[in-house]
């Protein structure tokens, strides 16, 4: 087998083992479906991991396919992202038994102090105070980023389409959407920090890290991949192959690696055992009412 064939057919055996164990983890929550609100979010969350998979195989199957191919896929998978931090934000919110739409603040826990970090201090205060009006500035800064980023692939598919599709634009397509999603990250790290002790039963962090970390691999292994080419140390060694196919091919590749690591990790992050606990715990009462 040469090189190729053996990259293909590693990343097989990954994308099958990321399967697996995301399929198990879904089955388990399925069968112990108990928490409707929850569970429909996590399940959303939960296919991150094998559609990222997925879509990266597909990109090392088809490796020679066009510039606009590829921006598809990854405007695919980006969407996805999107979905789940509005979902992971709908997550938290259901924990905490607040309404995703009113906003209101348990009295308990209004006027709680907020701390923000750089760069977030150039535009805002460095301490403020839990009240309706900044749970619902938390919740636009997360949404921001599912509007934004449909927009900016429908607008980067069409003009890759037309032609028009200089340097300049793609750069500026880049800034908006890493600002974008920085922001969104961060308003759900400001998020967990209000509310770290009323989610502590949850594990909201292993939650969060799941899929900040997919999010956070994927793009700095990107920068990672572009600077090595830009120093030559990735380079084609053919005509007729782009390095930028090259790069696209390593990134494929390491992600169907790394998913199976993140597939496993949800097992954790993500369990059903909660609501096999809450089974337990009603047969139990109905046991002792009989």
């Amino acid at each position: 087998m040469d090189l190729a064939q053996l990259v293909l057919l590693g990343s097989t055996i990954c994308v099958m083992l990321t399967e697996h164990f995301s399929m198990k983890l879904l089955a388990e929550h399925v069968l112990n479906w108990k928490k409707p609100k929850e569970q429909k979010a996590i399940v959303i969350i939960i296919l991150m991991a094998p559609i990222y998979a997925v879509e990266s195989y597909v990109g090392l199957i088809n490796f020679s396919g066009s510039k606009a191919f590829f921006t598809v896929l990854d405007s695919i998978k980006e969407c996805y992202e999107a979905l789940v931090i509005a979902k992971f934000l709908a997550l938290m919110y259901s924990y905490l038994g607040i309404s995703l739409s009113k906003n209101i603040v348990p009295d308990e826990i209004k006027g709680r102090g907020i701390h923000h970090s750089f760069p977030m201090t150039f535009f805002m205060h460095h301490t403020g105070h839990l009240n309706q009006h900044t749970l619902k500035l938390l919740k636009y800064w997360t949404w921001q980023f599912v509007a934004i980023r449909p927009v900016c692939s429908v607008l980067m598919i069409t003009l890759q389409y037309l032609g028009v599709y200089p340097s300049w634009v793609s750069w500026t397509f880049t800034i908006i959407l890493n600002v974008s999603v920085t922001l969104a990250l961060y308003s759900l790290v400001v998020f967990y920090h209000m509310f770290a002790k009323e989610l502590a039963l949850h594990n909201p962090l292993a939650k969060f890290l799941c899929i900040k970390g997919i999010v956070f691999f994927c793009y700095w292994q990107g920068i990672a991949l572009q600077i090595l080419a830009a120093l030559g140390i990735i380079r084609s060694l053919y005509s007729w192959l782009d390095v930028e196919r090259i790069e696209e091919g390593w990134q494929n590749m390491l992600v169907c690696i790394e998913m199976v690591f993140f597939s496993a990790y949800q097992q954790y992050a993500y369990s059903a055992a909660p609501h096999k606990d809450d089974n337990s715990s009603g047969e139990a009462i109905d046991k002792k009412a009989n």
